[in-house]
């Protein structure tokens, strides 16, 4: 569990099953990604977190705001077949009822922190379809660097409108000097 100025990032419990499900059934929070999401792919989402938390020791952390699930944020393995792929990638997805207020960034950064210095990771991405405009802000923001060299098509969605993706990363050597 971390804490930031405004928020806590946590494990999931069960209890976050229904209002992830609401946020991912909402087509304006899914509106850059390929479709909603059902109650099923929800839980077998927060399944494969939780996992991933036991194995690498960081992941996606649910986040709270004043008592209130408010969606994620936190490190995730990008295994699928890219120029920059395996990687671990910094993430995030919030509930409407948060956006515009900085939350993303805060959780953002502080998952950059939890990456670099305790998990020693060199190097963290990000990505997003290139019309994403939002989340690309937020990489802006978090002192991330745009890579045209690493721009791709996700194999994970073809024939989808968004499948162009483009790159962000940021290195240890950066954030110790800016980002910390």
């Amino acid at each position: 569990m971390y804490r930031t100025k405004r928020l806590l990032m946590r494990e999931w419990k069960s209890s976050d099953i229904e209002p992830f499900f609401q946020m991912c059934s909402d087509s304006d929070v899914m509106r850059f990604f390929p479709a909603v999401m059902t109650h099923d792919e929800c839980a077998l989402f927060i399944d494969r977190v939780t996992q991933r938390h036991e194995e690498d020791g960081f992941g996606l952390w649910a986040i709270e705001i004043e008592g209130v699930f408010a969606g994620f944020t936190g490190l995730a393995r990008a295994t699928f077949a890219t120029a920059f792929t395996p990687c671990v990638e910094v993430g995030w997805r919030l509930a409407p009822w948060v956006w515009g207020k900085g939350y993303a960034s805060e959780a953002a950064k502080e998952s950059l922190r939890i990456g670099f210095e305790e998990h020693a990771i060199s190097e963290i991405f990000s990505f997003t379809t290139e019309t994403n405009t939002p989340s690309e802000a937020v990489m802006k923001r978090i002192g991330m660097k745009r890579r045209w060299d690493l721009d791709f098509d996700h194999p994970n969605t073809p024939g989808w409108w968004g499948q162009r993706h483009i790159v962000y990363s940021i290195d240890q050597a950066t954030w110790a000097e800016y980002g910390g």
